[in-house]
């Protein structure tokens, strides 16, 4: 008696840059492995790229299409792989594949940090899978231990590095002691940076992810929009150099955590520069390297490090949910289910406990540390550290505080910015890392 061969899962790719090359070539050059993995033949079924007069590589010119719509309804296709980025069109061609029972992967953390809902309800209403692993961190394995690892536990902060072009440039500036500009030009230069950087420096591309990641960590639907964001772009060789006198480096930061306000349970999620300790793990995440800190009340502290970026380490998380959902497709299962039942709220900046650090050009007389520590006061917010530097013009204060609202924090510093001793307030930045 023999047993039928297992039909064979078609896949199809939209779009051929950087990742969608690396995935093509590991769907063409690794096919008796995928197959002997999946339990069935993995076959590619169509490509769609912008210009097909293009050269492809080895790439047979007959799975090529300037037309992906036309791919993701085909009969012959079981999983669409989205690799385009953007909101639209992938939006309606992901929506559409869903509809039409196709399992679909993305990379796509813009569109995941909008509209993951709605896909997500339309991967439910078709029983098929929606994976998108490769959206956050690149190749580092977060969101499946995320979903599935911890699925027992209860997750109380996520914390990480997940933008390798501003940790290039932070570490940079920390290391030469260059400032912000020149060491941007370097990281283009090198192609860390894109030639329209604005994503990644002012924040938005950690926000993304940070929403995507809040989402997944309590089970409640956060968008792009419930994140609050800041960027690198005021970040300075001097604020760097000051880190280091409170044996501090700066990170930008996306961080994701249950709070407590006022009884109520919700979400902070955030991204913005801050000091971190040099004894925490994240200090030491230099160059385009990523890492993120899961926090669990029984696992306790987990940290995943590794390349977030590039063309090899992003397709290799989309291989791996391609794999998945091919598995699933031949056994006729599905992954998890988007769960939000918690539903928390996303809590305001204003409403979070933060540790502040002050850096400020002051008169050089006697009475402007009292002066400046009796605003601090006013507001209950105790000091922690005071460090002065220079004489006369470069007369400068720098203060450390203790854990206190982040509006109390922002008026102060907005009060002593009016103070006729304090001549500018050079920089505020968080200090996180610490239990204080």
């Amino acid at each position: 008696m023999t047993t039928a061969s297992p039909r064979p899962i078609g896949v199809a790719v939209l779009g051929m840059g950087n990742v969608g090359t690396e995935v093509v070539r590991v769907l063409t050059d690794k096919a008796a492995d995928l197959q002997a993995r999946v339990g069935a033949p993995v076959v590619l079924r169509g490509v769609s790229v912008r210009d097909l007069s293009r050269p492809r590589g080895n790439v047979d010119s007959a799975v090529l299409t300037d037309d992906p719509a036309s791919l993701v309804t085909r009969d012959d296709v079981d999983i669409v792989v989205e690799l385009i980025g953007g909101i639209e069109p992938p939006r309606t061609l992901i929506r559409t594949a869903l509809q039409a029972g196709k399992s679909v992967v993305t990379a796509n953390k813009a569109l995941m940090a909008v509209h993951s809902g709605e896909l997500s309800e339309a991967a439910a209403g078709s029983n098929v899978d929606l994976y998108f692993e490769a959206a956050v961190a690149g190749a580092i394995p977060v969101i499946r231990p995320l979903i599935q690892s911890l699925a027992g536990d209860t997750v109380n902060r996520v914390a990480g590095i997940v933008n390798g072009t501003t940790n290039f440039i932070l570490s940079e500036m920390d290391e030469t002691g260059a400032d912000y500009d020149e060491v941007l030009a370097e990281a283009g230069r090198l192609g860390y940076a894109e030639a329209d950087p604005t994503a990644d420096v002012e924040g938005h591309d950690a926000a993304a992810k940070a929403a995507i990641l809040a989402s997944i960590a309590f089970h409640s639907r956060v968008t792009a929009n419930d994140v609050y964001c800041e960027g690198i772009t005021a970040i300075t060789s001097d604020d760097l150099a000051a880190a280091k006198k409170f044996d501090c480096t700066v990170k930008l930061l996306a961080i994701c955590e249950r709070i407590d306000a006022d009884g109520a349970e919700r979400i902070s999620a955030r991204v913005y520069p801050a000091l971190i300790p040099f004894e925490h793990p994240l200090a030491t995440v230099n160059g385009a390297f990523n890492a993120v800190v899961v926090e669990a009340e029984n696992a306790g502290r987990l940290m995943f490090y590794g390349q977030g970026a590039g063309g090899a380490p992003t397709a290799s998380a989309v291989t791996g949910d391609l794999v998945m959902a091919a598995r699933n497709r031949v056994l006729g299962g599905r992954g998890p289910l988007e769960s939000t039942y918690a539903s928390l709220p996303v809590a305001p900046i204003d409403d979070v406990p933060t540790r502040y650090y002050v850096s400020m050009q002051v008169a050089d007389r006697p009475g402007v540390l009292e002066q400046v520590a009796a605003e601090f006061a006013k507001r209950s917010i105790s000091i922690s550290a005071v460090r002065q530097e220079g004489a006369g013009e470069n007369a400068r204060l720098i203060v450390v505080t203790h854990r206190a609202s982040d509006l109390d924090q922002s008026e102060t510093v907005a009060a002593i910015e009016k103070m006729d001793s304090v001549i500018k307030v050079s920089s505020v930045l968080r200090l996180e890392g610490t239990n204080d």
